[in-house]
């Protein structure tokens, strides 16, 4: 089977499936035996157990739907200020260069909105709202783009050593001229 999401179900299947817990939850109430249950719903008996488990630890509440499990972590007012903190730099929230991290950023999530993302979870929240992955070149500051340009001009062409030009060669070792 596949799954439309990459993972999880379509909502009319979770919708299903939410129907049918909500169905053994009337079975339970009405005092019915788990292998009775599973049955007539045509689950396993294990299946019935668990959702009767729960059913007693939170009545019928406790079998509804949660939702996608690929929903996002943060809603879009959280992200919004999520971007706004970003904006303001690494620098800003205590680190001493400029360079933003999965793991930096992971942090900064964990401060402001006290919740735990993986990193993966954030890289694919990131890539969804339009941010790139991106490397800083690692470039002196001395630098000279000019003085470069020039030498790799002139200066390279003497210093690489000139090609060999293609000629027929032998197999043997001892006697290179012979064919």
């Amino acid at each position: 089977m596949r799954y439309p999401q990459g993972g999880g179900l379509t909502a009319e299947r979770r919708a299903f499936r939410e129907r049918i817990r909500v169905e053994a939850a009337r079975m339970f109430a009405a005092g019915q035996d788990n292998a009775v249950v599973a049955k007539r719903l045509r689950v396993s008996v294990r299946s019935v157990q668990r959702w009767r488990r729960s059913w007693n630890d939170g009545g019928p509440k406790a079998l509804q739907s949660r939702g996608s499990p690929g929903r996002p972590k943060l809603s879009e007012a959280l992200f919004a200020v999520l971007e706004q903190e970003l904006d303001k730099g690494p620098v800003a929230h205590g680190w001493p260069d400029q360079t933003w991290t999965l793991d930096r950023i992971r942090t900064l999530i964990g401060r402001c909105f006290h919740k735990s993302i993986t990193l993966s979870a954030i890289a694919q929240m990131l890539r969804r709202h339009g941010w790139s992955h991106q490397v800083p070149a690692r470039r002196a500051l001395e630098r000279d783009e000019d003085a470069i340009t020039g030498w790799v001009r002139e200066t390279w062409p003497q210093v690489e050593a000139p090609r060999r030009r293609s000629v027929p060669t032998s197999s043997s070792r001892t006697r290179p001229a012979s064919r």
